[in-house]
């Protein structure tokens, strides 16, 4: 289940289901407005397995891991977040569901940035 904060511009909410990628955002189909971010995290945690994309850096942080979802920081020009939803959803390493359990992600330019669930030091992924 892929679900986008309520701060991701429509536009490119437009894009990703031009994409058929489906999503539902906080505020519209899960939640409700204004949820703070330590509500974003209880309602996450109630879910099957998300991965959430924001462009809020304060979701970059490795306390945040855990087992039952993955944390997505775009770190890119809002603009460009369908693209970098789009290239990590299809990035080798976290190409499933599976795979992006217990992450908690910076998306950029340059490529992504990971800590992982019981991994003391920050990964570093270059796009393909």
């Amino acid at each position: 289940m892929i679900i986008l904060d309520e701060n991701y511009p429509e536009s490119q909410r437009l894009i990703l289901a031009g994409w058929r990628i489906a999503v539902r955002q906080v505020g519209q189909e899960v939640g409700r407005d204004g949820m703070q971010d330590e509500e974003i995290i209880a309602l996450l945690h109630q879910l099957t397995r998300p991965t959430f994309f924001t462009l809020d850096a304060d979701f970059f942080h490795p306390t945040l891991r855990h087992a039952r979802y993955c944390l997505v920081f775009l770190d890119v020009d809002q603009y460009e977040a369908a693209t970098f939803v789009r290239r990590t959803l299809r990035h080798e390493v976290f190409d499933t569901t599976a795979k992006r359990m217990g992450h908690v992600l910076r998306v950029a330019q340059t490529g992504i940035t990971s800590w992982r669930l019981h991994e003391a030091n920050k990964a570093q992924v270059t796009w393909a």
